[in-house]
C-alpha cells in the first residue's frame, strides 16, 4: 500500500502526516508532496520540533506534487478541500485515489473537511496541528490495517 499526503507547500501538514504514519504503521509505504512546493525545501522548524517532543524524527526534503507520484499512489490524502480540488482540476485521471484525511477517516458527509494550517503560527499551533494529524493518522493506520489483512 503507498498513501501519499499532499499539502501546500510540503513543509508542514504533509511531512508531518507522512512521518506519523511510518511511525505508526511501518509496512506502509509513505511519501508527501505540495501542490506549490518548492523541491528540496527543509521541514519547517516549528514541525521539526514538535515532532521531535513525540519522539518521532522529521527528516524531510519537499517535493512537488507529480504525475509520478500520483502513479505510484494507492492513496492521495490532502489536507484540505483546496488541495483535492486543485489535483481533480490539474490530474483528474486519478481522481480516484483522492480524498482529503478528514473525508476518508469520517466519510463524505464532513462539514469541516480541512486539516487546519499551522504555517507561520508558533510552536503551540504547530503541536495543535499535531495533534490533530495524530487523531486522524491513527484512525487511518487502523482502517489500512484491516483493509491490508483483508489482502493476505
Amino acid at each position: 500500500m503507498n498513501v501519499l499526503f499532499v499539502c501546500t507547500g510540503n513543509t508542514c501538514r504533509s511531512p508531518m502526516a507522512e512521518a506519523l504514519l511510518k511511525e505508526k504503521a511501518p509496512r506502509i509505504d509513505v511519501q508527501s508532496a505540495g501542490v506549490f512546493a518548492q523541491p528540496n525545501e527543509a521541514a519547517n522548524e516549528n514541525a521539526i520540533q514538535a515532532m521531535k517532543e513525540k519522539n518521532i524524527p522529521l527528516v524531510h526534503s519537499a517535493q512537488p506534487v507529480s504525475k509520478k507520484l500520483l502513479q505510484w499512489a494507492d492513496l492521495v490524502l490532502t489536507m484540505t478541500r483546496s488541495h483535492k480540488q486543485l489535483l481533480l482540476d490539474q490530474y483528474p485521471k486519478y481522481e480516484t485515489k483522492y480524498y482529503t484525511l478528514k473525508e476518508y477517516i469520517e466519510g463524505e458527509e464532513r462539514i469541516d473537511e480541512d486539516i487546519s494550517d499551522p504555517f507561520g503560527g508558533d510552536l503551540f499551533l504547530y503541536k495543535q496541528t499535531l495533534l490533530e494529524l495524530e487523531k486522524y493518522i491513527d484512525s487511518l493506520r487502523d482502517h489500512l490495517d484491516e483493509e491490508l489483512e483483508g489482502t493476505e
